[in-house]
């Protein structure tokens, strides 16, 4: 399941020479990357070692990290994807370039991935937003995820306040 295809999206593995797209269209931003628990990125060396870990996650998984493009396959809009804790359970997120932003497309692609997870023997799927996050909790909410709760002190974010865990609201769906 390298390549998704939903009406107006297409969702593949990210490959090298996707290095530069990235770079430029969303994870060297600081605005796009607010509120994501990695680093902005500084250079194309980052986003080198991305897609070297998203390469070692698809080795060992049914799935894993995702590029987003508009349904051409060139226009890179975002990032999507599933992180695997163990064979039934997987951490989601995403990512997209801010002239993507408020169309829909994190929910098309996160509901795609959900679909796919469906396959495997994922049986629940989380994701921890943060709290000042809200378009964010919107996107799990419309795609069925459950707001569990509030997990106190969890996560890094470190482009917001580096070294100190902050809360996050912590979302479920069960497959």
């Amino acid at each position: 399941m390298e390549v998704i295809e939903t009406e107006r999206l297409v969702l593949r593995r990210p490959r090298a020479s996707d290095a530069p797209a990235i770079f430029a269209r969303y994870a060297s931003d600081p605005e796009v990357t607010r509120y994501l628990s990695f680093p902005t990125h500084r250079s194309l060396d980052d986003t080198h070692a991305f897609i070297s870990s998203s390469d070692v996650a698809w080795t060992q998984w049914p799935l894993g990290p995702y590029l987003v493009f508009a349904r051409d396959g060139v226009t890179l809009l975002g990032g999507a994807g599933l992180g695997f804790e163990t064979p039934y359970r997987a951490e989601t997120g995403y990512v997209f370039a801010q002239d993507a932003w408020g169309r829909g497309y994190a929910t098309e692609a996160l509901e795609a991935t959900v679909a796919c997870a469906r396959k495997t023997a994922v049986r629940r799927i989380h994701a921890g937003v943060h709290c000042d996050h809200h378009t964010s909790r919107r996107v799990l909410e419309k795609a069925g995820f459950t707001c569990e709760g509030v997990m106190r002190a969890f996560t890094e974010f470190p482009n917001l306040r580096p070294g100190e865990p902050c809360d996050v609201f912590s979302y479920a769906l069960i497959l």
